[in-house]
Order: C-alpha cells, then structure tokens, then sequence
C-alpha cells in the first residue's frame, strides 16, 4: 500500500514528455534571449518590460502592475528596472495619488530600443516557433501552457 507521502513517479512516456518540454523551453527562451542580447544587447527579461511599457497607455505603468504581467516577483522587478534606469530606458515616476505608489515610464531612448529590437524578437518567435509548428499545433500548444499557466502559483522570487 502507497503512503501518501510517497510521490506518484512519473512513468517512461511522463518523464520522457517532461524532458521534452524542460528541453524546449529552456533552449527556447536561452535562443531568444541570445538573439536579444547578441543583436541588441537586451535580455528577453528587459525586452518582455519595455513591451509591456510600450502598450501601456502612456507608457507607464504602476511597479505592481508591470511585475504582474512580467510574472515575476516585485524585488525582482525592482533589480530590473534599476537596470534599465541606468541605461536610460525607464524613468520612476512618483504616483501623485498614493504616496508609495511608483510608476515605471518608458523613455524616447526606451522606446527606441524597443522599436529597433522588434524584427529581430519576431524573428527569432518566427524562427523556433511559429514556422515549425501547424496553427493547430500551435494553438493546441497555448491552451496547454495556459492550463500549466492557471495551476502554478505566483512568483516567489
């Protein structure tokens, strides 16, 4: 009889699906990032924050928000946009309506990093993505991950 303790191991076909996508995943985002950083000295973390910058009405958003849509944790974030500060691409803001509210604010130099790293970013998606797999695929591929998505907590970071 199986405690309750003792896990539910994978089986051959379990482990092996898992490795694959371990695999995947991993040399997918180290190919995306790599192409960033060669072609435009960006990380795939700084480009994932200046697009969400970009699409924000007046490009900004409050620190909390930005650190949800880039899932990860608020001190991450913060490392982050110290980062990007130093580089002139991000600008804090103070919130006027909350005193502990801050907003992260794309800046013209910001936004044209943004703009200049795009084509290569689509690309790179189009590349390892998008043309190897059908719509079906792909598709089928995204539902999956939002149901990974749904059941994993928050960053902890």
């Amino acid at each position: 009889m199986r405690s309750e303790a003792e896990p539910r191991w994978l089986d051959d076909r379990e482990q092996a699906a898992w490795r694959q996508i371990i695999a995947g995943t991993t040399r997918l985002l180290d190919d995306l990032d790599r192409d960033l950083r060669n072609g435009h000295d960006l990380t795939l973390a700084d480009y994932e924050i200046l697009v969400h910058l970009s699409e924000a009405p007046d490009v900004r958003l409050r620190m909390s928000e930005l650190a949800d849509l880039a899932l990860v944790s608020r001190p991450r974030l913060t490392h982050r946009v110290n980062r990007m500060t130093a580089r002139g691409f991000v600008v804090r803001e103070a919130c006027p309506t909350d005193r502990r509210g801050t907003f992260a604010v794309l800046t013209p130099v910001g936004r044209d990093a943004i703009v200049e790293a795009a084509p290569t970013h689509v690309a790179s998606v189009r590349r390892l993505v998008i043309d190897v797999l059908t719509i079906r695929q792909l598709e089928q591929m995204g539902e999956y991950l939002r149901r990974v998505s749904d059941v994993a907590g928050p960053p902890t970071d």
